[in-house]
C-alpha cells in the first residue's frame, strides 16, 4: 500500500511539474508576441484552486483531473472580442508567431529535460559495467560468438559503459539495420578485444516488446551470486522466535540444500504458513532450527514472510560498479548529447511502430507511467529525475505529432494557411479535430490496455 501512494504522488507530482513546464512555454511566448492570455490551467475539468495575477488578470489554476494541462488565449473565433483587443488575438498575429507559439511548449520539454539530465550527470549516474554473466545456447549471441563473462565495450563502434548504455545502444542499432556489430572483452580475448556480428533477421518486433531485447538476443546480464547469510532481524517475527541471528548462515530447509539468498527468498516465499527444519551454520557450528513462515499478501497473492534480511558484503560489487559523472560545460554537452539521441530513437520507435515493425506494446498509459514514477522515485533522486527527463522528451514529441489536436497538427493548419493565403475553413478545422480526438482515444485505450496487460501479467 506504501508503494501505492508513493506511485500516486510521484505521478502526480511528474504530470504536474512537465504539464506546468510545457504550458509555461506557450504562455511565456504567447506573452512575448503580445497575445492576451485568459488562462493558465494545470491539469483538466473543475479548478481545485484558481487566483487571478497581472494586468490582464490572467486566471491561474490547478484543476482536478491531473493528466494535462492548457493554456487559454484570445481569440475571436472562441467569441467576442472588444475591438481594443482585437490586436491581442492569437489569430491576428503573424503566422510566425502562432508557430512559434505552439512549438515553445515541446521546447520547453526538451529544455527540461536536458537540465535534468545535465543535474543527474552533476550529481552522478550510477550503473553497472556492462558483463555477461550467462550467454544462452544456440542463441543468437551464441551463435555470433558471445561468451559467458565478456564484456560489451562498443555497439556499432560506439562506446558504452553501462548496461543502460548498452540495451539502449542494442535497440538503437537493431533498429537501423538487423546486423549489429558489437565489440566486447574478456577470457577469450586474449587482453584485447573481439568485433563480433549479431544479426537480429526479421526478429525486430519480438525483440522490441517490453523487457524481451537481453532474453531474445541470449544475455544475461552478470549478477553477484549472494550467500544466504541472514542480516538484520525484524522485532516479532519468526525469524526471530525461531531463533534465527544476525550473521546465521543458511545451509539446508527440510533437507533441500539452499545455496544462495535469491535461492532462499524463493522457498520462503512458496511456503506461508508451513513449519520447515532448518540448518545453519553460527560461528563454526551447525544448528538446527524450527522455523515457521508466515503469511504475507504481496500484490494480491500468498506469500511466505520471515521477517529477515540478507547480509551483503561490501565488496559484493567491486569492479563492476560506473559511474557517469560530468561537470560544468562537458555535463551540459553530455546532455544535449544525450537528449537529442534519445529523442531520436523516441521517433524511430514511433516511425516503426507505425509501420509495424516495432512492438506498439511499448505505449505505456498512466497505470504504467504512474508505477514507473513510485519505482524511480523510490530509489533515489537520480534515476526519478531520468524517469522526469525521459517522460519530458516523449510529450515533447508527442505534442510535435500532425494530429489536429495537438501542436504539431495546430502547426500543419497554420502552414496550411501559409500556402492558401487564407485559413482553412471551420468545418475542415472541425473535421480534423474531430479526427484527432477519434485517434488520441484509440491511442489511449490501448495504452490502458497495455497497462492492464503488463499489470495483470
Amino acid at each position: 500500500m506504501t508503494m501505492f501512494f508513493i506511485s500516486v504522488l510521484s505521478f502526480v507530482f511528474a504530470i504536474g511539474v512537465l504539464v506546468a513546464v510545457h504550458e509555461w512555454g506557450h504562455y511565456i511566448v504567447a506573452r512575448m508576441a503580445g497575445v492576451k492570455v485568459l488562462r493558465f490551467s494545470v491539469g483538466f475539468g473543475r479548478p481545485i484552486w484558481k487566483r487571478r495575477r497581472g494586468p490582464d488578470q490572467t486566471e491561474y489554476c490547478i484543476s482536478s483531473i491531473p493528466l494535462g494541462g492548457y493554456v487559454k488565449l484570445l481569440d475571436e473565433r472562441e467569441g467576442t472580442v472588444s475591438p481594443e483587443d482585437r490586436h491581442r488575438t492569437f489569430n491576428s498575429q503573424p503566422i510566425v508567431a502562432r508557430i512559434a507559439i505552439l512549438v515553445a511548449g515541446p521546447a520547453m520539454n526538451f529544455l527540461f529535460a536536458i537540465v535534468a539530465f545535465w543535474c543527474m550527470y552533476q550529481v552522478g549516474v550510477p550503473g553497472l559495467v556492462p558483463v555477461i554473466g550467462q550467454v544462452e545456447s544456440g542463441s543468437i549471441a551464441a551463435e555470433a560468438g558471445v561468451r559467458d563473462g565478456d564484456r560489451i565495450v562498443a555497439i556499432n563502434q560506439r562506446p558504452v559503459a553501462t548496461w543502460e548504455g548498452a540495451a539502449l545502444g542494442l535497440l538503437d542499432a537493431i533498429l537501423e539495420d538487423p546486423a549489429v556489430q558489437i565489440e566486447v572483452s574478456g577470457q577469450q580475448s586474449n587482453g584485447g578485444s573481439r568485433v563480433l556480428s549479431i544479426d537480429t533477421g526479421d526478429r525486430i518486433g519480438e525483440l522490441t516488446e517490453p523487457g524481451a531485447l537481453l532474453p531474445g538476443i541470449g544475455i544475461t546480464p552478470w549478477s553477484p551470486v549472494v550467500a544466504p547469510v541472514i542480516g538484520e532481524i525484524v522485532a516479532g517475527g519468526s525469524a526471530e522466535a525461531a531463533g534465527l541471528q544476525a550473521g546465521d548462515l543458511v545451509l539446508s530447509a527440510d533437507g533441500d540444500a539452499v545455496t544462495d539468498w535469491s535461492g532462499w527468498v524463493q522457498y520462503v516465499r512458496a511456503r506461508p504458513n508451513q513449519d520447515v527444519q532448518v540448518i545453519v551454520r553460527r560461528d563454526e557450528a551447525e544448528l538446527s532450527l524450527s522455523l515457521r513462515i508466515e503469511e504475507a499478501e504481496d500484490e494480491g497473492q500468498l506469500i511466505g514472510r520471515i521477517g529477515a534480511g540478507v547480509s551483503l558484503p561490501d565488496d559484493l560489487y567491486a569492479g563492476y560498479r560506473a559511474e557517469q559523472r560530468y561537470t560544468g560545460l562537458d555535463g551540459l554537452l553530455k546532455a544535449v548529447q544525450r537528449t537529442w539521441s534519445m529523442s531520436e530513437l523516441t521517433v524511430r520507435m514511433v516511425g516503426r511502430m507505425v509501420t509495424g515493425d516495432v512492438s506498439a506494446r511499448n505505449i505505456s498509459g498512466p497505470i504504467n507511467i504512474a508505477q514507473y514514477a513510485g519505482y524511480s522515485a523510490s530509489i533515489g533522486l537520480t534515476p526519478f529525475l531520468s524517469f522526469l527527463a525521459v517522460v519530458s522528451l516523449s510529450l515533447g514529441i508527442i505534442n510535435l505529432l500532425p494530429i489536429p489536436i495537438l501542436d504539431g497538427g495546430q502547426v500543419v493548419y497554420q502552414l496550411a494557411e501559409a500556402i492558401k493565403g487564407r485559413p482553412l475553413s471551420e468545418r475542415t478545422q472541425a473535421l480534423g479535430q474531430q479526427i484527432g480526438i477519434a485517434f488520441l482515444v484509440l491511442i489511449m485505450s490501448f495504452a490502458f490496455y497495455n497497462d492492464l496487460s503488463r499489470f495483470f501479467s
